[in-house]
């Protein structure tokens, strides 16, 4: 009977989310990234789970749940956003920034290899870390994302992204967030909540996004050479990935076009995709077909064509 008790503790601890921090560097300095960690913490099998531009690694508590069991799943909030600390300097926000935040990480792991889930921005960070000679990532999952990114979906993010946003009470900002959300699919109200209260805190009076303002500073600041130039390299870096790779389309998506993803099968050398009906931009894995989708791929098989 002790016995089972001390299996049925482990087993809930594991299954509870721990909150942690790495130290990382940028040219301007160091800053902490916060990351939840879920499952055993002594499973050499992990799941990096990377989030999209304004959101937060608590996105993925359903998918940490679901994998838990098989994965030690840690998900990080990206520098200047979540727990993370801001950036010293803004011109630093990109995705070579992330890229070395996500090295650091998976060195504070201790751990060879990794399986990559990234949301939007956390797909773009995964396919610039999985071109590199001698990556870690051993299978990624790309959510929503590809090298292109289609202008209505620039402009749309360019319309909200750092403008300022203050709300009475938390249930307000949730609404708010929910709204500009609103493509990840038919969520219930509970789930609204659930995945947007990490995103919000109160200061001053008043309920505020998380995400550091500044994030913006480079993204507009890029002008179309530099996108054309971005999407060269994110090319590049996927035909240069060896092992599977997954892109999950939302159906109604503006940001991936079911075009770019076939393109990414045909120059990919082990790219497979699937669809995701009444989701757009991105889905939001919080349903069980979808997290069938994820579970598909990196325990079952190599990944199928959908």
């Amino acid at each position: 009977m002790s016995a089972s008790i001390v299996v049925e503790a482990s087993h809930s601890t594991h299954t509870e989310p721990r909150q942690r921090f790495v130290q990382c560097a940028s040219p301007a300095g160091l800053h902490r990234v916060a990351y939840t960690e879920w499952g055993d913490p002594a499973n050499p099998r992990v799941l990096l789970c990377v989030h999209g531009l304004t959101r937060s690694g608590r996105d993925f508590d359903e998918v940490a749940r679901a994998f838990a069991g098989d994965y030690r799943v840690v998900c990080p909030d990206v520098v200047g956003r979540g727990l993370s600390d801001w950036l010293a300097d803004a011109r630093y926000y990109g995705v070579a920034q992330y890229v070395s935040d996500m090295v650091t990480l998976i060195a504070r792991l201790n751990v060879e290899t990794v399986d990559w889930f990234g949301t939007s921005m956390g797909g773009l960070i995964g396919m610039a870390l999985g071109g590199l000679p001698n990556t870690p990532i051993r299978k990624m999952l790309l959510n929503d994302v590809g090298p292109h990114i289609e202008p209505v979906a620039l402009e749309r993010i360019r319309s909200y992204l750092g403008k300022p946003a203050r709300f009475a009470s938390l249930e307000e900002g949730v609404r708010h967030a929910a709204a500009l959300a609103a493509s990840f699919g038919p969520l219930t109200d509970d789930e609204w909540t659930r995945i947007n209260t990490p995103l919000l805190h109160e200061r001053d009076g008043a309920w505020t996004f998380r995400y550091d303002p500044d994030i913006a500073a480079p993204f507009s600041a890029s002008t179309d050479e530099d996108h054309a130039a971005g999407e060269a390299f994110l090319w590049h870096s996927l035909a240069s990935i060896e092992t599977p790779v997954l892109v999950v389309r939302g159906e109604s998506s503006d940001l991936l076009s079911r075009e770019t993803v076939r393109q990414m099968v045909e120059k990919g050398q082990a790219v497979t995709s699937a669809e995701v009906p009444n989701a757009g931009h991105a889905p939001a894995f919080l349903a069980a077909d979808q997290i069938a989708i994820a579970r598909a791929f990196f325990l079952e098989n190599n990944g199928s064509r959908a």
